[in-house]
């Protein structure tokens, strides 16, 4: 939290730890990138997160303004840097902050390196800081924005666009994202508008996540102004959350499955898809239609991005509304698929919604929900027990088929669906997920399963 374990001393062991990394095992000659987000403060710690790597004789470029994760991610890649540091704590609530580190392919860190980087921090938190004298000649200013814009620029059919006369609205939740999608719409003749897009470390009241109710904003000014799609992002614009014309909210595992369906379909690219463990079955469905394999991976996006690294992968998604394609990075972005979204109406001539009733047409209905519940000592972990337990046969209504236990426990439910529970890795809390043919059995599956884990 910011001002009690997020504080600049921290934020200074922290960043001279990657330091330390990048001299060890990257090309510390090519420097490191430092980015930050909207949050109270974080231009103050990106400055100090600077210092601290200038301080070892490494060479920084610090970005002149707000930026989203995903754009210090491509500059890091495009410019060879030995890694970038995002100063973000994504969608999480306002008083939150934390460093992000991205990799010099341009991505989430792998399990590796973060092992390497936590090495390199147990030494710092030992032995101290070393003072070390200043080195403000080595901090350069990074124009983010220029770069970012141009290579977003090149990855959809502006023509196809334009001719389509389809007119966008966009909610960066006071975050990051802020401005960069409307001024790309502008600039190739897109009608587009934008709400929620000025600075507010508050966020308005809400958490900078693009889901429901979060998006309740963005659902009233799209019915207000007659637009025909809405993109939200979080605070660090790297999650995506949508919203049809008719003020539906479309689900990152829908969004997930358009992408994938068009990609692999209409614009028939190549290569297998990667999917997180709690995501959509639909996406199986449609990667079996297009003779495509599917890499499920523990839940976490840098296990995607492994994938993405080791294999040929057309698009890679988790439940959170991370996603990314190989026309752009290893990297989730949410300006990206935004844009993507946007080619998929204006190529198919179709709202969002009527996409995905088609999917459910084709592929069958897939209905999908979550809950969180913080719980009292031990019942996350006989949560878990309760359904790993091979002496569980029959859940509810339906007889237990078959089990996975990748991460967390998820138990199929005869051919009507799956439920799984999951303790968090980055929060104190047990998730529940359920996906079923029916909207109202997803609904009943997880208020049961909430009750029965309330009460172990």
């Amino acid at each position: 939290m910011i001002a009690e374990d997020f504080t600049a001393d921290n934020v200074r062991r922290v960043s001279h730890a990657i330091a330390r990394y990048a001299v060890r095992a990257e090309k510390p000659g090519a420097g490191i990138l430092v980015g930050y987000d909207t949050r109270f403060g974080s231009e103050r710690f990106a400055r100090i997160a600077a210092e601290a790597i200038a301080a070892t004789g490494t060479r920084v470029w610090l970005a002149r303004d707000f930026a989203p994760t995903p754009a210090i991610s491509l500059l890091v890649r495009q410019r060879g840097a030995a890694g970038g540091i995002q100063i973000t704590a994504s969608h999480n609530p306002y008083r939150w902050s934390g460093v992000k580190f991205k990799a010099s392919y341009g991505s989430s860190a792998s399990p590796a390196i973060v092992a390497q980087i936590e090495t390199e921090l147990a030494k710092v938190l030992r032995d101290g800081v070393p003072l070390l004298p200043p080195r403000s000649d080595l901090i350069h200013s990074l124009d983010v924005r220029t770069p970012y814009l141009d290579t977003l620029s090149g990855l959809v059919d502006w023509r196809k666009l334009r001719a389509s006369g389809l007119r966008f609205l966009i909610d960066p939740m006071h975050g990051a994202g802020r401005g960069l999608l409307l001024d790309l719409f502008r600039q190739n003749g897109i009608l587009a508008d934008e709400i929620r897009g000025d600075r507010d470390p508050l966020f308005g009241g809400v958490n900078p996540e693009p889901i429901e109710p979060h998006v309740d904003a963005l659902r009233r000014a799209m019915l207000a102004g007659d637009y025909d799609a809405g993109f939200a992002f979080d605070g660090d614009a790297d999650r995506i959350g949508a919203i049809d014309r008719d003020g539906t909210f479309i689900t990152p595992h829908q969004i997930f499955s358009i992408l994938l369906w068009h990609l692999a379909g209409a614009r028939q690219l190549t290569g297998d898809v990667a999917k997180s463990f709690s995501t959509t079955k639909m996406i199986d469905k449609i990667a079996a239609k297009f003779e495509r394999k599917v890499w499920e991976t523990p839940i976490g996006f840098k296990y995607i991005c492994d994938r993405m690294l080791e294999n040929d992968i057309v698009l890679g998604g988790e439940e959170s509304g991370g996603l990314a394609t190989k026309l752009y990075l290893p990297e989730r972005d949410a300006t990206v698929s935004a844009l993507l979204l946007a080619e998929v109406m204006a190529w198919h001539g179709k709202r969002l919604g009527e996409i995905v009733a088609m999917l459910h047409c084709e592929f069958g209905e897939h209905h999908y929900g979550r809950v969180d519940l913080t719980l009292k000592n031990g019942q996350k972990e006989r949560a878990i027990d309760y359904f790993a337990s091979k002496q569980l046969r029959d859940y509810l209504d339906w007889q237990v088929v078959r089990r996975e236990d990748m991460d967390g426990v998820k138990v199929y439910l005869g051919d009507v669906g799956w439920v799984m529970v999951r303790a968090s890795g980055t929060e104190p809390v047990l998730r529940v997920y359920a996906e079923t043919t029916r909207a109202a059995t997803t609904k009943r599956l997880l208020g049961e399963t909430t009750t029965l884990v309330r009460n172990l």
